[in-house]
Order: C-alpha cells, then sequence, then structure tokens
C-alpha cells in the first residue's frame, strides 16, 4: 500500500489545481498530446509540458512517443494507493478518537 512519504510526490502533485484538471482531461480522452492538452487549457503549451512533468515524475501520466508526438495517458496505480493510504488513515484516526471519546466519557 505504501506509505505517506512514498505518496508524497502524487499529493504535491496532485495539490496543483492545473494538474488536476490536466489529469482530468486526460482521464476523459484516454489519451492526448501536450498540445491538444494546452488548447483545453487556460495555460500555454509550454507550461502544460512542464506539468506533466511533475505528473510524470509522481508516476501519475505515462508518455509514448508515436511519430513527431508524444502521448500521455493517466496511470491509475499512484492515485488507487495514495486513495488506499488515505482510507486507512482515516480509519486508524476514526478508532483513536473513539478511543479518545471513551476514555473521556468514563472519566
Amino acid at each position: 500500500m505504501g506509505s505517506a512519504v512514498e505518496h508524497t510526490e502524487v499529493f504535491a502533485a496532485l495539490a496543483d489545481p492545473t494538474r488536476r484538471q490536466v489529469l482530468d482531461l486526460l482521464a476523459a480522452r484516454g489519451e492526448a498530446s501536450a498540445t491538444v492538452i494546452a488548447r483545453h487549457m487556460p495555460v500555454s503549451r509550454p507550461a502544460v509540458i512542464k506539468h506533466l512533468g511533475v505528473l510524470d515524475r509522481a508516476g501519475l501520466v505515462q508518455a509514448r512517443r508515436q511519430g513527431r508526438e508524444v502521448l500521455f495517458t493517466v496511470r491509475p496505480e499512484p492515485l488507487d494507493s495514495a486513495a488506499r493510504w488515505l482510507t486507512k488513515a482515516a480509519s486508524d484516526w476514526d478508532r483513536r478518537l473513539a478511543a479518545l471519546k471513551r476514555l473521556a466519557e468514563s472519566g
């Protein structure tokens, strides 16, 4: 499942609303080049390329060359892993808070 430290790059990449928008666009299209993504974004193509670089380093997108173009797709595995970690962390905190509540009520 991985630790919070292992998910740091994923969370950092997702913290930016533009990168989340890029991921949403890629998820909807299945695959797209930086040029196509930039047509649907309020930022330039060079900015999209920088955002794709961050997403790539976090493992959230995969690039493949097709002729002169580089096409990007979403890699869902890091998102799934981070979501599982968050679910477990929330469950752990719920259990701790319930124990704290029982202690407070019994005192």
